[in-house]
């Protein structure tokens, strides 16, 4: 079952947002408050993306264990 919050999560526009935040923090127009604000936002998309990227991996385990192959999948490899 998946949550409300979960059915509309979108990684790219998430990281889109992550890079934006890192760009105005770069900039240095930002009040401390606003840094603060902006560095709150940029973990928790942080934390998402990679929430979303772990439940991705998980899927493609799934994908591989169903088709027979039961090797654990090691990301290093194909993205080498």
């Amino acid at each position: 079952m998946t949550t409300k919050k979960q059915a509309k999560f979108d990684f790219e526009v998430a990281l889109e947002k992550l890079e934006e935040l890192v760009s105005s923090m770069e900039d240095g127009k930002l009040s401390l408050e606003e840094s603060l604000q902006a560095f709150e936002k940029g973990i928790k998309l942080t934390r998402e993306c990679q929430s979303a990227l772990k439940n991705a991996e998980q899927k493609v385990q799934v994908l591989l264990n169903e088709n027979g192959d039961t090797e654990q999948l090691d990301l290093d490899e194909v993205e080498e």
